[in-house]
């Protein structure tokens, strides 16, 4: 169960992704990825980009204790129907494909 404290703000501890090999950037480095990120993303004009971008950093700076995945998956849908594509569902049973492309790309 996440507790409401963790619902607010950067994730403050050490985190692990469950199914991955990928070691999230400790929490004291979470607000300047981030903003490194939004400035990436707002220079980006490609939705496509964006759409890798947004779905790809989420996952690896993992800034918030629960919900990144869903995050990291939901940006990327919102940036491939704004660049006017079909929205990309991952299914659960391909998790373990899914969480390998992930680690081979970082």
């Amino acid at each position: 169960m996440v507790s409401s404290a963790d619902l607010v703000g950067n994730r403050d501890n050490v985190v692990m992704i469950n199914g991955a090999d990928h070691v999230p950037p400790p929490y004291e480095a979470v607000t300047d990825c981030m903003e490194a990120l939004f400035d990436l993303m707002a220079a980006e004009t490609s939705d496509a980009v964006n759409a890798v971008l947004g779905h790809f950093f989420i996952g690896f700076i993992h800034p918030y204790t629960d919900g990144n995945g869903r995050l990291a998956r939901f940006l990327m849908n919102i940036a491939v129907a704004e660049g006017g594509y079909p929205w990309t569902i991952i299914h659960v049973q391909n998790r373990a494909e899914y969480m390998k492309s992930l680690d081979e790309a970082a």
